[in-house]
């Protein structure tokens, strides 16, 4: 049996915007909550940490590295999805200057994608094969996954028997952090209370 701690970033300037391939680092507020999220997983005893190599997942896991001493490996496999054009906006901004796209995203999600960003298909098919490749690697303890939202969705529903609505709420509040077994059970931990490795 293998331990996963899956792990979101915490915030960027970006936040409340379609932020996926764009590359903004953490903000005062993130940097902030690093601290706490570097508190709960600490008990663990992270064995190694591999991390989307985008600078607010980077940052995140180098933070952690250095206050537990794991090994980190960046893939560009772990990012979040691109979304074009979409990148840097709000919803309301997406509204008022892609009116015809908005419409057609929100009636035909996943088959839509954002105007020049990644089909949902290619980005899902990037995620498993990544997450498929860092499970099979042997490791001498539980392995940390720093990444993004729609990733951490995408692997709790897929990997770990969470509904979509599940997975939506255990991944909604930056650094959330979710602990998993290749057994495919999993249980998200609530800010501000310590983590302790899941026994389901």
């Amino acid at each position: 049996m293998k331990e996963i701690v899956l792990i979101r970033h915490p915030e960027t300037d970006l936040a409340g915007t379609f932020c996926g391939h764009s590359d903004p680092d953490l903000n005062a507020a993130g940097e902030h909550h690093l601290c706490s999220i570097i508190e709960q997983i600490t008990p663990i005893h992270i064995a190694h940490i591999c991390s989307s190599d985008l600078r607010r997942a980077s940052r995140t896991a180098t933070a952690i590295s250095e206050r537990i001493g794991a090994p980190i490996e960046l893939r560009s496999g772990l990012r979040e999805m691109h979304f074009g054009r979409w990148e840097g906006l709000t919803w309301d901004q997406i509204e008022r200057n892609y009116p015809r796209d908005a419409a057609l995203w929100v009636r035909d999600f996943p088959e839509r994608c954002a105007p020049d960003g990644e089909a949902y298909r290619d980005f899902v098919a990037r995620v498993e094969a990544e997450l498929r490749n860092v499970i099979a690697q042997e490791r001498n303890g539980p392995l940390a996954v720093v990444t993004h939202r729609g990733v951490m969705q995408y692997a709790l529903s897929r990997f770990f028997s969470f509904t979509r609505d599940e997975a939506r709420k255990a991944t909604e509040n930056y650094g959330a952090i979710v602990v998993a077994t290749t057994q495919f059970c999993a249980r998200s931990i609530p800010f501000g209370i310590p983590a302790q490795v899941a026994q389901v």
